[in-house]
């Protein structure tokens, strides 16, 4: 782009989370809003967000074609792009340091659907204390004879661990505090104490120091190489007896398999996944069968209000991109200074 009169461009594939992004980027003249299809074939659509200088990424990584993860290869053909926005809060299709040596700021949506995960995990905390999937498979198969059989455990008062005291973290402490008076205790070392006290947890520094003292683990941290494999046989040997996983977060920060031994140990008592390794999971994966774990397929966030609301929070970080502005929820704020000298160059004008 040489002349500052110029729309900026920005590409999205096949569809948007929600048609708010699409009403709200229309309302600024600046923007020029682009469709992709694979109809000729991914490298046909990558020759299209070629000539786009912002690129609204599916956030979930078996959603998007891998030649269209923002990585060092995409980014080698994308010399116009100043700007990658996820289409959620996590941010598994883009890789932060890559655009950092392409002089691409990276955005997400952090806290647009923090209501909506918090409640999920919450749900499933109270489901699996209360043991809502293993009586309803037991009256399903005939088995369900003694009630006593099901006996569950109240919320309220219980030890919950949170891994990760971001937006859903905080949320999430929020709800086990008023409604359950929870002992909350987070772990999150990018986090400090007081930060982490006003946010309504006690802060611990070490995550094996957490772990035997909760009932319920919950995650709410972003996959990170620190986090991959965090929740692993050894934390999950760390976890008190009979307690119970919940993860919201996003696959790979637990090991499944592992899961699975502590589930049929019976050192665990219970797990709620919403994420997973592979998303959709294959229909034999071990976890889909056992009675004592619920299951959800990445739907924790996927409700109509925050859908609305992260969508036009994209779009707005877009026009705010557009009119010369950093927009905010930057993941790579080191970049900020050679993406002003490319917005500069690209566009004729400049970006604070």
């Amino acid at each position: 782009m040489s002349s500052s009169q110029s729309r900026f461009r920005v590409g999205y594939l096949i569809r948007v989370p929600h048609q708010s992004f699409l009403d709200t980027a229309a309302q600024d003249p600046g923007l020029e809003i682009v469709r992709m299809t694979l109809d000729d074939g991914v490298d046909a659509a990558i020759k299209v967000l070629e000539t786009c200088q912002g690129y609204y990424v599916k956030a979930s990584r078996d959603e998007l074609p891998k030649p269209m993860h923002v990585q060092d290869e995409l980014l080698a053909r994308l010399p116009n792009l100043l700007m990658a926005a996820s289409q959620g809060a996590g941010y598994d299709t883009i890789t932060p340091a890559a655009c950092t040596r392409a002089g691409v700021l990276v955005v997400n949506q952090a806290g647009g659907n923090a209501e909506a995960v918090a409640e999920h995990a919450v749900g499933m905390m109270l489901s699996l204390l209360k043991r809502f999937g293993e009586c309803h498979a037991g009256m399903r198969e005939g088995r369900a004879s003694r009630r006593e059989d099901f006996m569950g455990r109240n919320l309220y008062g219980k030890t919950v661990g949170l891994v990760g005291i971001g937006n859903v973290g905080t949320r999430t402490a929020a709800m086990l505090n008023a409604a359950f008076h929870c002992r909350v205790l987070a772990y999150d070392p990018y986090v400090d104490a007081a930060t982490v006290a006003d946010r309504g947890a006690e802060k611990i520094d070490d995550l094996a120091a957490m772990l035997p003292q909760c009932d319920v683990v919950s995650l709410h941290c972003p996959l990170t190489p620190e986090s991959r494999a965090m929740m692993a046989a050894n934390a999950f040997a760390a976890m008190k007896p009979g307690s119970v996983l919940v993860t919201t977060a996003r696959g790979s920060i637990h090991d499944e398999m592992a899961l699975v031994e502590a589930l049929k140990s019976g050192h665990l008592a219970a797990a709620g996944l919403d994420v997973w390794e592979q998303e959709p999971p294959p229909p034999d994966h071990p976890l889909l069968s056992m009675a004592n774990v619920i299951c959800t397929q990445h739907t924790a966030g996927v409700t109509h209000e925050s859908r609305s609301m992260i969508a036009r929070i994209a779009a707005e970080a877009f026009s705010d991109f557009a009119a010369g502005r950093f927009p905010p929820r930057i993941i790579n704020p080191e970049v900020k200074p050679q993406v002003a000298a490319r917005y500069k160059a690209a566009l004729g004008r400049s970006l604070g």
